[in-house]
């Protein structure tokens, strides 16, 4: 059992659409002179892109040591849905694209960082990407879901979930007039594409 939560922690909601971060921080006792790490999880795919740029520039203001953790998706993911005709969608893809996108109906992802371009994203604000990983992708499991025997936790449910990121890749690449399938190399860049990807970014410089 990992017990409850500290006695130093503290929730703090915000809409991050209407509401000034910095000023919702300091209202609850935070201190932005002092070294932090952010986790921003889950977040990035539902704000539109004013409001992610507003964060990002928050976080490099900290001072030197700073740093932040983040999940995004690709724009073309985004593209992708924006466009996606479920009409058009093979067969054996359909339920599952149909399951996600009624899942996102109501909180639309309405932004993703340019194809490949996290580090030029990130150094806008005064950050610097250390690393980058696609979730899901054969790195990204040997470091955090392998055991010390080589058997991966949750097996199962990546395999599952590897094959519903095909199937959409399949949805996305299939011409619906010729019904062509991409070949195995464009397969696995269109699931690149499609991905969750994770970045490690630290203060380079203050922000501006």
């Amino acid at each position: 059992m990992l017990g409850g939560p500290p006695v130093n922690l503290t929730y703090v909601a915000i809409d991050f659409q209407h509401e000034n971060l910095p000023d919702v921080l300091t209202r609850h006792g935070y201190d932005p002179a002092q070294r932090t790490f952010f986790i921003w999880e889950g977040v990035t795919m539902y704000l539109p892109e004013a409001a992610v740029r507003d964060t990002l520039r928050f976080v490099a203001t900290h001072p030197p040591g700073s740093g932040i953790v983040f999940d995004f998706v690709y724009r073309a993911m985004v593209d992708m849905l924006a466009r996606i005709d479920v009409a058009n969608v093979p067969k054996a893809a359909k339920p599952f694209v149909e399951r996600f996108l009624n899942l996102i109906k109501d909180e639309p992802w309405v932004f993703g960082v340019p194809v490949d371009a996290e580090r030029e994203f990130l150094g806008e604000f005064g950050l610097e990407l250390r690393e980058a990983l696609t979730i899901g992708a054969e790195e990204s499991l040997k470091r955090y879901l392998t055991r010390a025997d080589g058997t991966q936790v949750g097996a199962q449910a990546i395999a599952e979930a590897m094959a519903r990121m095909s199937e959409r890749a399949q949805a996305a690449g299939q011409s619906p007039s010729q019904g062509q399938q991409m070949s195995p190399e464009r397969m696995r860049e269109q699931q690149r594409l499609m991905a969750y990807q994770l970045a490690e970014a630290v203060i380079a410089r203050r922000g501006q």
